[in-house]
């Protein structure tokens, strides 16, 4: 038997792979070898073993992690294309965030920090019914649209007046998993399922407006946050964002969102 086993360094050139690779995959239990010398310790592999073997290198070259890729070796044909299918979905939305992120860093590159007119002025109190959800930072996008496509509908449903834009209220920091809302201002009070009201008091708030898509906000937001502690303000909660131009209104150059920043003095 020993004869038709493959040492690991041979099989490792098979299989364009590293020793250490190898080792670390028997390790986790992803690729074990047919045999290991209980003296010397040696490993040896099976020539069937090179196609799991190859499978890995190709996936790993594709940065799927370790741990899916043990998934997708130990399941059934269906299922396995089911795991791939997810993967593949959250590389094109990685794909699609990082061509935000180039366009970003074009404008950059081409016109430095864009100038962006931050002002201070007193902001009425608004009620707002609104809807909520959970997300991730690479989520809020998507959660936004879902917030704001079924909050027209449960308002509409309800018989319950409006008054444009819809607004968007998010938390001072980014963390792992936060809750987001997007409200409609309404002076209806009565409780509605699937709605909630919260009130948004007024008082003195930095604002700018942002004209573009929505993945360049963040520029919009460094200038914001900037003035706000050149100016030795204190930012507070929520972040509200209004959207002016929407998407069915015009083109992602064209949408205008007013961002805002409820802000206090600082106590030195």
């Amino acid at each position: 038997m020993h004869d038709e086993l493959l040492t690991i360094g041979r099989f490792a050139r098979l299989c364009r792979l590293s020793v250490k690779q190898l080792r670390h995959y028997d390790e986790m239990g992803l690729l074990v070898p047919i045999r290991v010398d209980a003296g010397s310790g040696y490993r040896y592999y099976s020539p069937e073993q090179a196609r799991d073997a190859l499978t890995i290198a190709l996936l790993r070259e594709m940065d799927l992690p370790l741990a899916v890729i043990a998934r997708a070796l130990a399941a059934g044909p269906d299922r396995r294309a089911q795991i791939l299918r997810a993967e593949r979905d959250r590389l094109a939305e990685r794909i699609s965030r990082d061509q935000a992120r180039l366009k970003m860093l074009e404008r950059l590159a081409e016109g430095g920090l864009p100038g962006y007119e931050v002002t201070l002025r007193r902001e009425p109190e608004r009620r707002l019914a609104v809807v909520r959800a959970v997300c991730a930072p690479a989520e809020i996008g998507e959660k936004v649209g879902e917030c704001a496509g079924r909050l027209p509908a449960v308002l509409g449903g309800a018989g319950i007046a409006w008054e444009p834009p819809l607004w968007g209220l998010y938390p001072l920091d980014l963390e792992e998993r936060m809750e987001i809302a997007v409200g409609a201002q309404t002076s209806q009070r009565e409780g509605t399922p699937g709605l909630e009201f919260e009130v948004l008091p007024g008082g003195l708030v930095a604002e700018t407006v942002h004209i573009g898509p929505y993945a360049q906000l963040p520029l919009a937001y460094n200038a914001l946050f900037a003035a706000v502690h050149e100016r030795g303000l204190r930012p507070q909660a929520p972040v509200r964002e209004a959207y002016l131009v929407g998407p069915t209104e015009a083109p992602q150059e064209e949408l205008m969102t007013r961002l805002i920043i409820p802000v206090q003095e600082s106590m030195a």
